[in-house]
């Protein structure tokens, strides 16, 4: 029995007699041996992330360890106070980082599905609801309208039966059901109309089915299963910081030989080496960046879930702004997800065109002078026309403004909204009519029709495929048929719609005389705000592709009005991918290259596409929201779920968006450029400030100087003063040219072109101005060592005040940048200042940190020298920067 079968292959006897059931159902003493067997029919869930991982995730960088092993070392040469310094940054970090982090798991665990399925099924010929997880194979279950499935099935009873299965196949069309056994090859599940799947939902009708497959037996679990222990990939910022953490460690190991060995020849004490050693060791590593990073990477992120943007890893904020492709599904994500009347071709070929989207009465009918049309109680054929498709129709819409709900079929409850466009409430126009007989739609027919009496006249409504409505009707208008053509070439889905009076009601076989009134254009339109979001893509160098189950002519057409694609020579179809065979073949990434709509895919497809456009060397970012989309969501370099989409999707990935809009993605990209624009000023002013004072060491070393600072010095300098400033950098506002600019090379450093020119011209006037004051104080004025390393740290915060101006940018000059766009950086620098002021009066920290007072005459010396350092950025953005964004770029 645990042997996989294809079901949708056999007759339903032969189900039966393989699973040992029968239409009564399984005994109870059955069900518990299948129970035994199985198990429950639960997928396995992914282990909820606890407090302690968290934790534990802070202390997962190459920087940290760099910093542990600082903090090692001055314990070894007996630094006690460095040490403390550096485990309190080591603490306070993996305390903020886990206070976000902890909030995302919180808030993507609070969008998990929380309602159970119930399943009503027959066991010793009694029905009865159980709990969906109780179910065993060869169970049989009762499904009606609005059920969520509970397990795969093969049907043995149905009653025009239409299943929602886009979780599965990324189609919101339901699909019809039948019992006969599939004799082709039906390769996906969307081709295996005799089966239904867990997790798709009943949109209409009724049906009976034996459980075929539990768990991970189910579609659902299979992918589930197939997902569950494949590893992500790296988000480049962490990419990018292991690189750079390693260069710091090279960095930091030859600079100490170097100088430890060159001190040595000079002269200097072993003791006073092992000062310069450590002294080295703390300037050229950034101590507080681990923190700034989080501080920034949690600005981000909470600025993010302002703009329905939920990060589940802090990483993840950068990463979305450094993807090069996004590769979208399309219903829900760049449409509305709600079938839309677009076009009315009445009999006469009048064509009106219907605004609003949705299921809702917003929006107008007008004609082709752009006349608006309203229903009247007359015998026009727009009226007739209207009034057949409100009445042959078992949806239900009600409601008034934002507050409007739905049942039923999506083209019925779209057919619904066409009459509140037309100004009248279908509920009256149902009220004056009576009932007399209903046809339900069945795939033998292809048509859905009713019997009713209107004034005391028997009348006959039916809508339902063109071919069968205009052979029914006799109609010979084939200019008419060729209008609807051309609708269905542009994407739309159209069915045709029929009535009139007739004597009497016939059998279901025969079809009474009654004219053809025209043909409803239907599609599943664009979201408004998408077009723009897409433009936007497109300026910051994102190419978006759509992948989706759907029509490929519907495909292009949403692409065309989306400016996705411009022409057929962009689309692919799943059957010629599938022509090509190997999907990690080079012809399949040549397939794949410039496509940007992908029609008729299956989930494998989605999953190889995605693959391909990475060899392709795209960054690329996958959307989705069902089981079908987890594999691709798993391999793609960022994950984006849907808010309403499936667990499993929303496991996988590393972003969710809870408004299931395409433009809150776009959001994301621009406030993830942001967010990398911020930490690469964040890097500016650290590593220029600590390379200045490596270069103050150096000069120390090579002149013959005492050492400028001490090493507790120097961690005040890059933890306290310029820590203070460093994190209030994360909150600046973000410069628009990041989303004029193409993407950044995920392969590319943080140290390009354009921040080495900067920090090594801004290290160079920071060291000059106070190793130039240093050896004055020493030389010249014969300054006590301690005095002039207290002017010197006070001069150096001062610099560090003025410097982190320059940093707003690394191309605009301080002076353009409004003040209220980082309202907290100014209150940072007076903090910063005032800290170290009050450090400079308080007993405890004179001794620690070897300071003093220094009156008013001074400070405002040392105030007029520090201001240099912006004079001379800001003459170097002048002279260098006058190029456009795209030039900056490639810097």
């Amino acid at each position: 029995m645990t042997e996989q079968k294809e079901w949708f292959k056999l007759e339903f006897s032969d189900v039966f007699r393989y699973l040992n059931s029968s239409q009564e159902g399984l005994s109870e003493n059955e069900i518990i041996e299948r129970r035994n067997l199985f198990g429950k029919n639960l997928l396995p869930k992914k282990g909820k992330v606890t407090l302690l991982q968290v934790i534990i995730r802070q202390f997962l960088s190459p920087l940290i360890y760099v910093l542990v092993g600082a903090a090692v070392i001055s314990f070894l040469l007996q630094e006690y106070a460095d040490a403390i310094f550096i485990l309190i940054i080591l603490f306070v970090n993996a305390l903020i980082g886990t206070i976000q982090e902890w909030k995302a798991e919180s808030s993507a665990e609070a969008l998990q599905e929380m309602v159970q399925i119930t399943a009503r099924v027959i066991r010793n010929g009694v029905s009865k609801n159980i709990n969906g997880e109780e179910l065993v194979p060869g169970d049989i279950v009762i499904l009606e309208s609005g059920n969520k499935i509970p397990a795969d099935m093969r049907l043995f009873e149905v009653n025009s039966l239409l299943v929602e299965e886009s979780i599965l196949t990324g189609e919101s069309v339901a699909i019809e059901k039948h019992i006969n056994p599939i004799i082709s090859e039906a390769t996906t599940a969307g081709d295996q109309k005799n089966m239904v799947f867990a997790g798709t939902i009943v949109t209409s009708g009724r049906a009976k089915g034996i459980v075929t497959g539990i768990a991970n037996a189910t579609e659902i679990g299979k992918i589930a299963e197939s997902i569950k222990d494949k590893g992500k990939s790296i988000a480049p910022l962490v990419a990018r910081m292991e690189a750079f953490s390693k260069k710091i460690s090279v960095i930091v190991l030859v600079a100490c030989t170097l100088l430890g060995i060159g001190g040595y020849y000079a002269g200097f004490p072993l003791q006073e080496i092992f000062f310069f050693v450590v002294a080295i060791a703390v300037s050229a590593i950034p101590e507080g960046l681990p923190i700034s990073m989080t501080v920034a990477l949690s600005t981000g992120s909470f600025r993010m879930s302002k703009r329905n943007v939920i990060i589940r890893n802090l990483s993840a904020v950068e990463g979305l702004g450094s993807c090069t492709m996004i590769s979208t599904d399309k219903t829900g994500t760049l449409t509305v997800d709600q079938q839309t009347v677009r076009h009315i071709l009445l009999s006469d070929s009048s064509l009106l065109t219907v605004s609003g989207q949705g299921y809702n009465g917003e929006g107008t009918i007008k004609d082709e002078k752009e006349n608006e049309i309203q229903y009247q109680e007359n015998q026009s054929l727009f009226n007739s026309f209207l009034e057949a498709v409100t009445i042959c129709n078992e949806g239900s819409l009600n409601g008034e403004g934002e507050n409007w709900k739905h049942e039923g079929d999506a083209v019925d409850v779209a057919l619904l909204a066409l009459a509140y466009k037309s100004k009248t409430n279908p509920n009256k126009v149902k009220d004056k009519i009576e009932i007399v007989k209903e046809i339900p739609f069945e795939s033998a027919r292809k048509y859905a029709a009713v019997y009713y009496k209107k004034a005391g006249e028997l009348h006959f409504a039916v809508k339902g495929a063109a071919e069968v409505l205009l052979e029914a009707t006799g109609s010979s208008n084939h200019e008419l048929s060729e209008e609807a053509d051309k609708l269905a070439a542009q994407g739309f889905r159209y069915i045709a719609v029929a009535g009139g009076k007739v004597d009497e009601v016939l059998e279901e076989s025969e079809f009474p005389a009654v004219d053809l009134l025209g043909f409803v254009a239907l599609i599943d339109p664009p979201r408004e705000e998408v077009k723009d979001a897409i433009v936007r893509c497109h300026q910051a160098g994102v190419e978006v592709c759509m992948i989706t189950g759907d029509h490929p002519a519907t495909a292009l057409a949403i692409a065309k009005d989306l400016h996705i694609a411009t022409n057929e020579s962009e689309l692919i179809t799943g059957t010629d991918l599938a022509k090509i065979g190997d999907v990690s073949s080079k012809a399949f990434q040549d397939a794949v290259l410039g496509k940007h709509v992908f029609a008729r895919v299956s989930p494998d497809q989605k999953l190889a596409i995605v693959q391909a456009q990475q060899k392709n060397g795209h960054f690329v970012a996958v959307t989705g929201d069902g089981v079908n989309d987890a594999p691709a969501l798993k391999n793609a370099n960022m994950g984006v779920a849907m808010g309403y989409g499936t667990d499993v999707a929303k496991e996988v990935s590393s972003i969710i968006i809870t408004d299931n809009n395409f433009a809150s993605i776009v959001a994301g990209i621009e406030e993830g450029r942001y967010t990398y624009g911020n930490i690469r000023k964040i890097i500016y002013l650290l590593i220029s400030t600590g390379a200045a004072e490596l270069i103050m060491i150096a000069l120390a070393l090579a002149v013959g100087t005492p050492l400028p600072f001490l090493p507790a010095q120097i961690l005040w300098l890059n933890l306290v003063t310029n820590g203070i400033q460093d994190k209030v950098l994360a909150f600046e506002k973000g410069e628009k040219r990041f989303m004029q600019m193409p993407p950044k090379d995920p392969k590319e450093g943080i140290f390009n072109r354009m921040m080495i020119e900067q920090v090594l011209l801004a290290s160079s006037v920071i060291s000059l101005l106070t190793f130039g004051l240093w050896y004055h104080l020493i030389n010249n004025l014969n300054y006590e060592e301690a005095a002039a390393r207290n002017t010197i740290l006070l001069l150096m915060v001062l610099l560090q005040n003025f410097h982190v101006l320059n940093c707003r940018s690394e191309t605009t000059s301080f002076f353009k940048l409004p003040l209220r766009y980082n309202p907290w950086l100014f209150v940072g620098i007076i903090a910063a200042q005032g800290v170290h002021i009050l450090a400079m009066q308080i007993p405890v920290m004179q001794n620690l940190l070897q300071i003093a007072p220094v009156n008013i005459s001074d400070w405002g010396k040392l105030f007029a020298t520090a201001i240099l350092i912006l004079i001379v950025m800001e003459i170097y953005k002048l002279v260098r920067y006058r190029k456009t964004d795209k030039e900056l770029a490639k810097e």
